[in-house]
């Protein structure tokens, strides 16, 4: 059994589906972590807009997969873009967010032989 996702919301939006879960994680492969590097830039440059939009476009890929505590820092990170935060506070919260989201990575790719 997965430790760092789930796949129970994947099966039940697509009726069991393996194919479907496959693609799900997949599509997590190729986007989630150039999305986080991508909120890592622009933290490191201070550029709000890049995080948020990034931030913004893993969120549902993580609440698919039931990626709580992942979901949790993405959420922590897109309100410090909102309130323009200083960007030594922000910085604990994107490596547990990247940890998250390699450690599924790993997972993954050893779960589906990808």
């Amino acid at each position: 059994m997965p430790l760092n996702y789930n796949l129970s919301k994947v099966y039940e939006l697509s009726d069991n589906d393996n194919e479907f879960a496959v693609t799900i994680v997949s599509l997590f492969l190729d986007e989630v972590p150039a999305e986080v590097k991508m909120i890592k830039a622009g933290i490191e440059n201070k550029d709000y807009q890049q995080v948020y939009q990034a931030a913004h476009k893993i969120k549902p890929t993580l609440d698919l997969l039931c990626m709580y505590l992942a979901y949790e820092a993405n959420l922590k990170i897109m309100n410090w873009t909102k309130a323009e935060g200083q960007k030594k506070e922000i910085i604990e919260v994107y490596k547990e967010l990247k940890q998250f989201v390699d450690d599924t990575a790993k997972e993954i790719k050893k779960d589906f032989n990808l």
